[in-house]
């Protein structure tokens, strides 16, 4: 069920405790200028009704609860927006998998390098995976190879973040954009 009148994501800040929500009997209240006072919670309130703001518990796992007297919803509104501000400066990184053969045809092979340049120049790291089937694992040095090939053709794009290594039937390499893109 939508919440209706509520703003997005303010629920998670709704663990601040207010005014008479505040069960301690002293408290540590941190005023404009930031100097420390430890004085009886029944005054700090006062104190905050003569003004006409809130007295809001900062840090409640303290001895006593740090608290400071502000405006609630006006806190809370520059809560959330640090949050917003917080998450839109996160960067999600990809990695997309090219799979591949030890026996690749030369067309085959710049379609694959391509595509695994199209991915770095986004910002995104690529897996290359050589899959070797039945007696192609008899010749792991042509998977090897091919890897080789694959370093010198994105070297201009790419540096290797792990360098080619054989996991049972296979060979990985995990290889980093160059020059990531700018969010």
């Amino acid at each position: 069920m939508v919440n209706k009148g509520k703003t997005p994501g303010k629920d998670k800040f709704d663990k601040f405790r207010i005014n008479e929500e505040i069960d301690s009997a002293t408290v540590r209240l941190v005023g404009e200028e930031g100097e420390p006072a430890i004085i009886e919670t029944s005054k700090a309130l006062e104190m905050a009704r003569e003004r006409s703001l809130d007295l809001v518990e900062i840090t409640a796992n303290q001895d006593p609860p740090v608290v400071k007297i502000i405006d609630y919803s006006k806190f809370i509104f520059e809560q959330v927006k640090k949050a917003k501000e917080a998450k839109k400066k996160q960067k999600v990184i990809h990695v997309k998998e090219i799979k591949l053969r030890p026996a690749i045809d030369n067309n085959d092979f710049h379609h694959k390098i391509n595509n695994a340049r199209s991915f770095l120049e986004k910002g995104d790291k690529v897996k290359f995976t050589l899959m070797f089937r039945g007696r192609e694992m008899v010749h792991p040095e042509l998977g090897f190879e091919v890897m080789d090939r694959i370093q010198e053709a994105l070297k201009d794009c790419a540096i290797p973040e792990k360098s080619p290594a054989q996991e049972g039937k296979n060979i990985t390499m995990i290889m980093n954009p160059s020059n990531p893109k700018k969010a």
